[in-house]
């Protein structure tokens, strides 16, 4: 598959996907390119397998392939450079990018191609115009208006060069730089700030969420487990509570007459009140009425 992007800009780049791409100044295109000689809709590559047809949509503006003027349509192949007012344009295949860095293994010279970075951070737009589309993030991104930018937008209260976002130690920052309409992080407008996942940001009126890998640990919320309360976390094992032993009503209110007294323990003797006093009173008094009844009755005899 082949991409398109601006020459002096290789990871600013689109996959030219059937059936077409879309190049011109609203933020709607699927390639925006900031400059007032470019029409807001002003050319769309067709695509039907890898075969690619360049449409200028606007004919009173042409457009230059490899130096000559296109005012309808042309074909398209790899390396072929577009000029769009005062951007180049550049169609490319990755399969056959050129390779850089040479690297000596022993008598055998190999070749190998840089790649960036991925760092895990990405921004998800939240604005409609820009189909919740996602831009990654590299150690270091620029956003603002200017097609120099890592993440370009055309947005017409957007800054040329806008902020700056940068990844330090797998944490995401953000530097306002002296745009016109401010830099904001969950509403807040910040000059220099830390950037979590799942946080909004916001360019101007340019919304987007944040996304971040998940050792991103300080974004994250934790619940701590019972048992990981215990120092060495080791769970406690549940023991039945003691019973207390059951005590009678009238030691219950000695012991409360006594107070803060300490109670010290003494051989187990009989207390008075121990002593059924009411039943020997009761009985008594039984045996005296049954005396003076029976008396009562010899008495009555005689």
């Amino acid at each position: 598959m082949l991409k398109i992007r601006f020459k002096n800009n290789k990871y600013n780049a689109v996959w030219l996907v059937e059936p077409k791409v879309s190049i011109g100044r609203l933020i709607t295109n699927d390639l925006v390119v900031d400059d007032a000689d470019v029409a807001d809709s002003h050319i769309e590559v067709l695509v039907e397998h890898e075969q690619l047809t360049l449409k200028n949509l606007v004919p009173e503006k042409p457009v230059k392939v490899n130096d000559e003027e296109v005012s309808s349509i042309c074909t398209l192949k790899p390396d072929d450079v577009i000029t769009l007012g005062a951007v180049e344009l550049q169609v490319i295949d990755p399969k056959r990018e050129p390779k850089e860095a040479v690297v000596e293994a022993g008598n055998v010279t190999q070749l190998r191609t840089p790649t960036p970075k991925t760092t895990g951070w990405a921004l998800k737009a939240n604005h409609t115009a820009l189909a919740n589309r996602v831009f990654p993030i590299k150690e270091m991104t620029i956003v603002g208006r200017a097609t120099e930018c890592d993440i370009s937008l055309a947005a017409a209260h957007l800054s040329r060069r806008h902020a700056q976002l940068q990844v330090l130690d797998g944490l995401l920052y953000v530097k306002d730089l002296g745009s016109a309409n401010g830099t904001f992080v969950n509403g807040k407008q910040v000059t220099e700030a830390r950037v979590k996942r799942g946080d909004e940001l916001r360019f101007d009126t340019l919304s987007f969420g944040v996304i971040g890998p998940t050792t991103d640990d300080l974004a994250k919320t934790t619940v701590r487990s019972p048992a990981s309360k215990v120092p060495d976390a080791t769970p406690i094992p549940k023991t039945k509570p003691i019973a207390k032993p059951r005590q009678s009503a009238h030691v219950a209110g000695d012991v409360k007459a006594a107070g803060q007294r300490s109670i010290h323990a003494r051989p187990s003797q009989p207390r008075e009140e121990d002593t059924p006093r009411h039943g020997r009173m009761g009985l008594a008094l039984l045996v005296i009425i049954a005396v003076v009844v029976v008396a009562a009755l010899y008495f009555t005899r005689r």
